[in-house]
């Protein structure tokens, strides 16, 4: 038999900034492929909601309002899980924000604050559950990126930052994991339909320069995120690590 298995039945997988938009997405789809799954986020309503709709499919779901900037919060959670569970098999490492200014206007506490939710969090989880995953000799790392890590943005110096230093982060990762059995690859979206781009998508004018700049023509749907997801955090994708897969209607390959 030639065909991997794309199911994740009996892992568990840890999902961060799961209440909304591509989270909430991502946390949904790995338990449809059979995972249960632990929710990150500092909305309780948000991701009581999104473990309502988890256990509905028949998964187990474990929600935790924790602040992942902060370090403390985020070992408790995650003792706790893995006292619940026995393990943690994957992360996905999604929690990020953006504040669209022009460089010149970046003030000190937007820095530190895109720095900290986009790549701090990032860089604390994966320390902190692949300390876990070393012992275990087994784990997956799925970091949300964006196109902006690849390409220039206009309004998004300190995101477009983040982003590339995530994609980085990755290979060096996946290059210092590997020999403990650790694949950490990442996912980088263009424009999506979230409460994070909603506003400006509502721009008709921006909306079209959008997809005069996307080969596919639209803005992606967040179902389209999950199959890449799903593929990293199974065994189809064993021999793969410290990838970066664009789910950008083709947006990157754009030239002139």
């Amino acid at each position: 038999m030639f065909l991997p298995s794309f199911q994740l039945i009996n892992k568990i997988a840890l999902v961060t900034g799961a209440g909304r938009g591509i989270g909430r997405a991502l946390a949904i789809g790995l338990a449809e492929a059979g995972a249960d799954v632990a929710l990150f986020a500092r909305t309780a309503s948000d991701i009581e909601e999104v473990a309502h709709e988890i256990r509905a499919l028949g998964r187990k779901a474990y929600p935790f309002t924790v602040d992942v900037t902060n370090r403390e919060q985020i070992e408790e959670a995650v003792q706790q899980i893995i006292e619940h569970t026995g393990r943690l098999d994957i992360l996905v490492n999604n929690a990020g924000m953006n504040i669209r200014s022009q460089a010149l206007a970046v003030t000190d506490e937007e820095w530190d604050t895109i720095m900290q939710t986009n790549l701090k969090s990032a860089f604390l989880c994966s320390q902190i559950v692949g300390r876990h995953m070393q012992q275990k000799e087994y784990g997956r790392i799925i970091n949300i990126a964006s196109v902006a890590g690849q390409v220039a943005l206009r309004t998004g110096v300190v995101y477009a930052a983040t982003k590339a230093a995530m994609i980085q982060m990755t290979k060096v990762l996946a290059l210092e994991w590997g020999k403990y059995g650790i694949n950490v690859n990442s996912i980088g979206p263009w424009y999506f339909k979230t409460p994070l781009t909603e506003k400006i998508l509502a721009n008709p004018d921006y909306l079209a320069e959008i997809i005069a700049r996307t080969p596919l023509g639209r803005v992606g749907e967040l179902e389209e995120l999950v199959g890449p997801a799903v593929f990293f955090a199974s065994d189809a994708a064993n021999y793969v690590t410290g990838q970066t897969l664009f789910v950008d209607g083709g947006m990157t390959i754009y030239g002139f």
